[in-house]
């Protein structure tokens, strides 16, 4: 039987936190190209700008965990409008910015914003998913990915105009807020008790992560003829209500986060390696010139972005805890292409599959963060993201710190290894909230 269609509200707020993702992405891209201009007028040098750039991802962690418990109290959509409209107004900062106290004081401003930002919109896309009949997670984060392309083609563009850094920054600013005040009022809100909230009962024992999704009984034979309008039914009249639910925690939760959190760690620690040495490892390992070892990074970004675009679909047909053993074992394999290789087009292979590997792996990890059935949802989603975070950052320095032991191409061990005990843990994504 056909899943029945959610109904406008969902869609459309489905439609609106996207451009909040694709918003996201462009206001980073739009820091990010901006940093030559605005450390040159700051007078600030490369090691003063690396830690203030630690401070910034400090600021992250920070506005992460403070965005959990406020997310929980308020509803992540009135966070997620504060989050999304402070972080364009804390885009103005860097580009007005004189000397590196001002610029320390922006950068801290912009990490808070985004870490906010980063707990809530999740919020909001698990509490939208659970409307859907199939997973739609990974889509949002492909629309960050497209987000930040956007925001990078325009910085240069503007850059080429040679248009004023804080003029360009300002006028963004201004953009980010007016799609903030129309997407807001699309998005779902809080939780209000219904009677819809036992419409479903929650799996039995025995049902996998991919039979319940696909509406089978405990033995796995044969679908369930009711389990796909219960699930419609009760997926929009809980959208309906504004279902941020709030269960009753069940037992190990904290354990299931911590789980969780190191699955986040190792995926997010393998594509900050990626993201931060692709380049440089393509370089050091074939001698390639510059031109050439950006393609490195080119690849991975390029199957990173079109593995979010389908992973969804994939996830709803395999499972959430496939996506995340296959999809880190794939990057597993590609970082032993990577490794062992001394020709460039199988490099370059390895780096991509890397990308089409992680693509996937991360958004699976939230839905499960967010679907833990916990009194505190976005807490435990914000405890998690901290995590991944703190990955992100020391996966790089992780490698800078093994290339004093080892040549670069060696270091890619780590991340190998690293995949490998992440696909042995897989099974932890397949938690399911309890209705």
């Amino acid at each position: 039987m056909a899943a029945a269609m959610p109904a406008p509200p969902i869609r459309n707020a489905r439609l609106a936190l996207f451009v909040v993702f694709g918003l996201n992405g462009m206001l980073a891209a739009l820091w990010i190209v901006h940093i030559p201009a605005v450390t040159e007028r700051t007078g600030v040098s490369h090691s003063l700008l690396g830690m203030l750039i630690l401070l910034m991802a400090g600021a992250a962690i920070v506005g992460m965990q403070a965005a959990g418990p406020l997310a929980d109290r308020f509803g992540s959509r009135a966070l997620t409008a504060t989050a999304a409209g402070l972080l364009s107004i804390a885009l103005i900062g860097p580009g007005w910015a004189i000397n590196p106290l001002t610029l320390a004081i922006a950068l801290a401003a912009f990490g808070i914003g985004m870490g906010m930002l980063d707990v809530s919109m999740n919020a909001q896309a698990v509490h939208i998913e659970r409307a859907y009949p199939r997973p739609i997670m990974s889509a949002f984060h492909a629309f960050f990915s497209l987000g930040g392309l956007v925001g990078s083609l325009a910085g240069a563009g503007a850059q080429r105009a040679h248009w004023s850094t804080h003029g360009t920054l300002t006028v963004s600013a201004v953009v980010g807020l007016a799609l903030v005040a129309g997407c807001a009022p699309r998005l779902l809100p809080p939780a209000r008790a219904t009677p819809a909230e036992n419409a479903t009962p929650p799996p039995r024992i025995g049902t996998t992560d991919h039979d319940a999704a696909r509406g089978r009984g405990p033995t796995g034979r044969g679908d369930d003829p009711t389990a796909e309008p219960k699930r419609a039914i009760a997926g929009t009249a809980h959208a309906v209500a504004g279902d941020d639910r709030v269960t009753v925690a069940p037992t190990g939760t904290a354990r299931k986060v911590l789980v969780l959190g190191v699955i986040a760690f190792t995926v997010l620690m393998a594509e900050g390696v990626a993201a931060d040495w692709s380049a440089l490892q393509l370089r050091d390992r074939l001698g390639v010139d510059v031109g050439t070892a950006a393609l490195a990074y080119g690849a991975f970004s390029t199957t990173m972005t079109a593995g979010r675009l389908v992973a969804d679909r994939v996830s709803g047909r395999i499972g959430r805890v496939a996506v995340v053993r296959w999809g880190t074992l794939l990057g597993a394999f590609g970082f032993g292409l990577i490794a062992l290789s001394g020709w460039l087009p199988l490099t370059l292979l390895g780096w991509a599959l890397v990308g089409i590997g992680l693509s996937g792996t991360v958004p699976q990890v939230f839905t499960a963060a967010g679907n833990l059935g916990s009194a505190t949802a976005a807490t435990d989603m914000s405890r998690v993201f901290g995590l991944g975070y703190m990955g992100l950052l020391a996966g790089p320095a992780i490698i800078g710190w093994l290339t004093k032991l080892v040549p670069l191409t060696t270091a890619m061990v780590v991340p190998l290894v690293a995949l490998l005990l992440c696909a042995r843990a897989a099974g932890a994504v397949g938690t399911r909230a309890r209705s």
